[in-house]
């Protein structure tokens, strides 16, 4: 049986129907005008919320989690950082690099809405538990493998495929998590804050790969991301009761299929806007990270240090981005800042691109940083504060198909490019198509028209 949590009849049911998102609108564009109307009463509401948002923390069950998910990015970090360092020094091309991360995004594609049924229906602490035990046996894998000295590009291809399956399978149980450990109100600040530790770790997980790779080696990255996953599945067996298995959504027709719910998440032109947000962003913006090792080692011609550096400047930018979505009040309509920031992130794409100054990228990376964490993280709480209880982990599955699904599909897309143009070239017209599409996306997402 799902947590409860406290219900705001006023806006949404049990099932999501025509027109709840409506009436969130209706809802959200008067506390808008109130607060225009009262400059002194929204500074304070910002600093109240920000407070608010903080005291999340000190609950047992919030808190615990976010520790645990918080030690679990960092192994995740750490391994992704070495990873597609360790494909180049096994002589992998930047098309392998691609490949591999394709490898680990794709089977978002096929398996995401499957696993969102599983996140309705089943027992999430069995799901979480289950496939999170498989994933740890990768990182394993790779450690005997270059124990061994035996480990080549396809094997490393191979187990990100397992890792991409097993997180297709459990990570909309995992990110409807913190929907069922608090009340409706808290739900914005709850995902800031989760994506708050996920910047955290951004910035801490890089740092320990760049200390372990010149030390030890990238061996060392995959020890700890192996260990990280030891204290999450216990949190997850902990924060969540059982749940039995629910055939279907309460007052649905006898025998209906389980997938039939999708059409009532995607009905409404916002909740669209917000995943053609979240799709363009992965798709075209998301190559930055995959392909930042190719940038540092072929055009600057840097060291993993630098590298490392790289991806903890767009970890710092994350985490600001998530903080300052903290003090954001929580009745504000997330559409105008997540189409604000998504154009943006398209720009600073442009500018990463076209920049010839090696000192200046970490500013860069820092903007871009705060551009993608405000995007994602304003799009998913929209996704989620206007989906139902009974349907959220489907309507996380769709969120999940078009952030992580569109990157795996931007990396592949992307990794040709690199081939044919190079890595300026490929990153420029990314943008470059970024700021074109979310600029359209947002005008429609923003006035609610039909997309």
């Amino acid at each position: 049986m799902r947590i409860r949590h406290k219900e705001r009849p006023d806006l949404f049911t049990d099932q999501l129907r025509p027109g709840s998102l409506r009436e969130a609108t209706v809802f959200w564009q008067s506390k808008d005008r109130s607060r225009e109307n009262d400059g002194v009463g929204h500074e304070a509401a910002t600093g109240s919320a920000f407070a608010q948002s903080l005291q999340l923390l000190r609950t047992r069950r919030f808190g615990t989690f976010w520790f645990a998910s918080l030690l679990s990015s960092v192994g995740t970090w750490a391994q992704q950082v070495a990873q597609p360092w360790l494909l180049l020094t096994l002589g992998a091309s930047s098309f392998l690099v691609g490949l591999d991360s394709f490898a680990m995004s794709a089977p978002i594609w096929l398996l995401t809405l499957p696993g969102g049924v599983l996140a309705d229906h089943a027992d999430r602490r069995r799901v979480i538990a289950g496939f999170q035990s498989i994933q740890m046996l990768c990182p394993i894998i790779i450690v005997a493998l270059l124990l061994g000295g035996i480990a080549h590009p396809w094997e490393i291809i191979a187990l990100s495929l397992v890792v991409g399956i097993t997180d297709a399978l459990s990570m909309p149980s995992f990110s409807s998590i913190v929907p069922s450990i608090v009340t409706h109100e808290q739900i914005p600040a709850g995902l800031a804050l989760n994506s708050t530790q996920f910047n955290v770790s951004r910035i801490v997980g890089p740092a320990i790969a760049g200390i372990l790779m010149a030390t030890v080696g990238a061996i060392g990255c995959f020890v700890v991301s192996a260990v990280s996953y030891v204290p999450f599945i216990g949190i997850a067996l902990w924060i969540l009761p059982r749940q039995k298995g629910r055939s279907q959504a309460p007052n649905a027709p006898d025998g209906q299929h389980p997938f039939a719910d999708l059409r009532n998440v995607v009905r409404d032109g916002g909740l669209r806007g917000a995943l053609l947000t979240a799709l363009a962003s992965g798709v075209l913006c998301g190559p930055l990270i995959t392909f930042c090792p190719v940038l540092v080692q072929n055009v600057w011609h840097g060291s993993a240090a630098q590298f490392s550096m790289a991806i903890g400047a767009f970890g710092v930018g994350g985490l600001l981005g998530g903080i300052g979505l903290l003090g954001v009040d929580p009745t504000r309509d997330r559409r105008k800042i997540g189409a604000a920031f998504a154009v943006l992130y398209g720009v600073l794409l442009i500018a990463i691109a076209l920049n010839q100054w090696v000192s200046i990228l970490p500013v860069l990376f820092v903007a871009a940083g705060v551009a993608m964490s405000v995007t994602n993280t304003s799009a998913n709480t929209f996704v989620q504060s206007a989906a139902a209880p009974n349907l959220r982990g489907q309507a996380v599955s769709l969120f999940m198909l078009a952030s992580r699904g569109g990157t795996a599909l931007g990396a592949l897309a992307t990794g040709f490019s690199v081939e044919m143009f190079g890595i300026r070239k490929a990153l420029f017209i990314n943008g470059a198509l970024a700021v074109a599409a979310q600029v359209q996306i947002g005008r429609m997402w923003r006035d609610h028209r039909r997309i």
